[in-house]
């Protein structure tokens, strides 16, 4: 079944991305904010641009920037994503001393633990449910406050302050600070609680952490929290949520993955291409003239990728828009490419398998309450989230 890349792509269907990807790869574009960019939308310009030493973090203002105060900039940004080398080689060497992949990999008994759960409690429903808020908002949320050590009493609070932090153009000044604020006062308790008394978890591990004598401050291991809570489940969530409603579109492709279960890895990195949790990456910056397809960008230029229409090229891949879990090669920029490649792409990826492998196997009838329809997504420059999907089982 051929879904057309219009009614998938949130960034596609308001701007027209899809029009432009289709003149070249490479096109000046204004955006919403009134700001010219450079945006890219083939996938070898994309990958060969953020793995260019000259293609940089920018340090284009977001929203309410002007609202917030210079402490809270410090406590939210100063993160490796938003760094370039040097400041981002030694973050990122530290944190990932701290989350290695055996810790990861230890979290899968958990991960099924909580996944069983929730399908326990799906299972009693009478009627329609919201898989998002049933299924695939809980499980990341509880798996990353797990792992980094937030009290199950407190997840509420960061279900609240993320979704405000990581969609701040949709709230106003005023509710952006007050989240924020909130959040930070939280987490800088939380550091010094863990300080005293660490425990087995990610902040703990990250406060310990050292190379040479060197270590996280406060204002980096907040700003990682940040970075963690918005990244590390929010995209999951979409994973989850974006990967169900595309099989139960194409049920073909959902009937081969049943059967042949052992396609599960494939799957989820063909979904992870197909309908990916980012519409776009965060803004970089050229810092000198870089010539790319025919096209030069000048110094200063702000370039955006959009990655959905990068992961759709079909300078790339056979019937783009297809959705097609055979495929040899779903190569995809789902997370990124280059130094700021995401680092919790390993653990995404386990949620995602265990996730969609446990909702088909113990629902096997699940179906689309409203198959006429497509989901609400979520109003984000950045994030392809759907809003609600509701399904019967």
């Amino acid at each position: 079944m051929r879904q057309p890349f219009t009614e998938i792509s949130g960034i596609a269907r308001h701007w027209g991305f899809e029009d432009l990807a289709s003149t070249g790869p490479v096109q000046r574009f204004t955006m919403f904010t009134g700001v010219p960019v450079q945006l890219v939308t083939g996938y070898a310009e994309t990958r060969e641009l953020l793995a260019h030493p000259d293609v940089v973090r920018s340090s284009m203002e977001g929203p309410h920037r002007d609202a917030v105060m210079d402490d809270l900039i410090a406590s939210t940004e100063l993160h490796m994503l938003n760094l370039n080398p040097p400041d981002h080689t030694r973050l990122r060497k530290l944190v990932a001393a701290a989350f290695t992949r055996r810790r990861i990999e230890a979290l899968e008994p958990r991960i099924r633990e909580l996944a069983a759960g929730l399908l326990d409690e799906l299972a009693t429903a009478e009627g329609p449910v919201d898989l998002v808020n049933a299924y695939s908002y809980p499980l990341p949320i509880t798996v990353i406050c797990e792992l980094i050590g937030i009290p199950a009493v407190r997840r509420d609070d960061f279900r609240r302050w993320s979704s405000v932090f990581v969609n701040a153009a949709v709230h106003t000044p005023e509710e952006y600070v007050e989240a924020i604020t909130l959040m930070r006062e939280f987490v800088h308790d939380l550091i010094a609680q863990k300080g005293q008394a660490p425990t087995d978890d990610l902040l703990s591990g990250l406060i310990a952490v050292q190379e040479d004598g060197d270590r996280l401050s406060q204002d980096e291991l907040t700003s990682m929290v940040f970075l963690l809570l918005a990244a590390g489940h929010e995209t999951t969530v979409s994973l989850i949520s974006n990967g169900v409603h595309a099989l139960l579109r194409h049920p073909d492709q959902l009937e081969l993955l049943k059967a042949e279960p052992e396609r599960l890895p494939a799957a989820v990195e063909e979904l992870l291409r197909y309908d990916g949790p980012l519409q776009a990456a965060i803004p970089y910056v050229a810092r000198a003239p870089i010539d790319v397809s025919g096209r030069r960008i000048e110094a200063g230029e702000v370039i955006v990728f959009a990655l959905l229409p990068a992961n759709r090229d079909v300078r790339k891949v056979e019937r783009a828009d297809e959705l097609d879990i055979t495929r040899s090669d779903s190569a995809h920029l789902a997370f990124g490419h280059g130094i700021h490649h995401c680092l919790g792409a390993p653990l995404a990826r386990l949620e995602g398998r265990i996730a969609l492998g446990m909702l088909f196997e113990r629902f096997p009838r699940l179906r689309l309450a409203v198959p006429e329809q497509d989901p609400p997504r979520h109003p984000s420059f950045l994030m392809n989230a759907i809003r609600e999907l509701p399904v019967l089982l």
